[in-house]
């Protein structure tokens, strides 16, 4: 079963958002919890997160993702910004629990001039003092490009972080992957794709990904740049971009488009590669 969809605004409610899924053809979709470049959040609206969750469960949805905010620092060297961002993490989840069994993503964070070992600690402080084991929202490590001092760049960063998280937590705690900040880190995404999911398999293990945000990247791989170009428009061309989604090991995923479109632009995009994937398979 192929589940795509995109990233769409709450902005007029949750169930709007669930129906312009609907309308462009989506079958999952990820959406920002809170304002993206602030702090603030959206007064709850327990009925209209209720009514999305039941739109979800009666269209087959995959697991759908919430994302935190660019401002979200866990490993932050001020420490008022830790503290923000510990707030906001436990927020989000606070709000999550009225869509259970679904995904929260968010960037590990930039650690500026520490060193990585406090910035794996800080980030691992926030996820051990505010998760739960018994949460209804699986909370997922993105892997970064490595633009700046951003943690996550590496596989191995990655495990460092979740390996300090409670024993008691990690059946909660997994990983988004996405192709333009793995390519822009220096992961081969095109050729090298089943030697960089082997990679990833032996040290952070597969089945721990529970999305992947499926860009384009307008830069070569290695370049540590984090920007998304449009399916087709960018180094993996629409070919990289299919063998990515058709991968073996990667079927059932939530594949979330993070591309530079519009509602109509990210239709055209998700019937495209729903065709492709139909001519590919007869």
């Amino acid at each position: 079963m192929l589940y795509i969809g995109t990233h769409l605004s709450s902005a007029k409610g949750y169930l709007r958002m669930g129906k312009d899924a609907l309308s462009i053809g989506a079958s999952t979709l990820q959406f920002f919890a809170r304002n993206p470049r602030g702090t603030r959040s959206k007064a709850l609206n327990v009925p209209d997160l209720t009514a999305l969750s039941h739109l979800l469960a009666e269209n087959h949805f995959a697991p759908i993702v919430a994302h935190a905010p660019y401002t979200l620092n866990a490993c932050s060297s001020d420490p008022h910004l830790r503290e923000l961002s510990r707030q906001m993490f436990a927020e989000d989840l606070a709000l999550m629990e009225y869509l259970p069994g679904n995904l929260y993503n968010f960037h590990p964070g930039s650690r500026l001039k520490q060193d990585f070992h406090t910035a794996a600690d800080y980030i691992a402080d926030m996820l051990n003092t505010v998760m739960r084991p018994d949460q209804a929202t699986t909370v997922l490590l993105e892997t970064m490009s490595g633009k700046g001092t951003e943690t996550g760049r590496t596989f191995e960063e990655l495990a460092a972080i979740a390996e300090r998280v409670d024993p008691a937590l990690q059946p909660k705690l997994g990983f988004c992957m996405d192709s333009c900040h793995m390519s822009d880190s220096g992961y081969d995404m095109m050729e090298g794709l089943d030697q960089t999911l082997k990679e990833f398999d032996s040290i952070l293990g597969l089945h721990r990904v529970k999305a992947f945000h499926l860009n384009d990247s307008l830069n070569p791989r290695g370049s540590r740049k984090d920007r998304h170009a449009s399916i087709g428009q960018g180094v993996f061309g629409t070919e990289g971009i299919l063998r990515i989604l058709k991968h073996p090991l990667l079927q059932g995923l939530p594949f979330i488009l993070e591309t530079p479109q519009d509602l109509a632009g990210h239709q055209g995009e998700i019937k495209l590669l729903k065709e492709l994937c139909q001519e590919t398979a007869n």
